[in-house]
């Protein structure tokens, strides 16, 4: 998987085309995720910084927009933030205005489905720019377990982020993720373990974004991922 920036020759296509999901979502799901992604879709198209990929509006400022009290614009943030359509940069406490970040995979997982009701030239286009696709990877079998279980999975840990990884991305996931090993976590960095210098090189070189996305989706932001050998 790339990571995907609105930025460059094709940035004004792609804005319309994630502004497009964001509304067909919307659009079919029942009248209270109508309303909400009608409030995220004039957010981001008001106030959204496609340059540092961050939404830092004050909830007053929402609440005028949308014409109603701070009280559901902090639902409405809540109800984004745990369902990780948008990730918290920076927390707003003390006056200061929190920053979010749209959470492109997850868009496109959840309209993925209502592409077709836009029409077969959006439904192709947006399929092609699905970073939540499979890039062709070495078919490698490493001899593990399956590291996600199906008991109920606690939020903010490395089972969530193995979780997120196996959802979103299977086939890596399969061959390479489901081996990598959590050893710490300092709120800056994870350190992750893997079982030969071929393995940490290969997700380094290519699965390093979605691999990032799912530890900042479910651990926090600002934390850079380390790789060592520890099998």
């Amino acid at each position: 998987m790339k990571a995907m920036r609105a930025m460059g020759p094709n940035a004004g296509s792609l804005k319309y085309d994630i502004l497009t999901a964001i509304s067909v979502t919307g659009m079919n799901g029942p009248p209270v995720q109508q309303v909400s992604m009608a409030r995220l879709g004039l957010l981001i198209t008001a106030r959204y910084n496609w340059r540092r990929e961050e939404l830092s509006v004050g909830q007053r400022d929402m609440a005028r927009m949308w014409n109603v009290t701070e009280r559901t614009v902090k639902r409405e943030i809540k109800r984004w933030t745990e369902s990780k359509l948008l990730i918290c940069k920076r927390a707003g406490v003390r006056g200061r205005v929190g920053a979010y970040r749209l959470n492109l995979p997850e868009l496109f997982r959840i309209s993925g489905p209502f592409w077709a009701a836009v029409g077969p030239d959006f439904a192709e286009r947006m399929a092609g720019l699905n970073p939540v696709q499979e890039a062709t990877v070495v078919k490698v079998d490493f001899s593990q377990a399956d590291a996600v279980e199906d008991s109920p999975i606690p939020k903010g840990s490395w089972r969530a982020v193995l979780h997120r990884l196996r959802q979103l991305h299977p086939e890596s996931y399969a061959n390479w993720m489901a081996s990598v090993s959590f050893i710490s976590d300092d709120g800056r960095h994870v350190t992750l373990g893997t079982q030969t210098k071929f393995a940490a090189r290969y997700i380094e070189t290519h699965l390093m974004a979605e691999l990032s996305e799912a530890i900042e989706t479910e651990l926090g932001p600002f934390r850079r991922v380390i790789l060592i050998v520890d099998g």
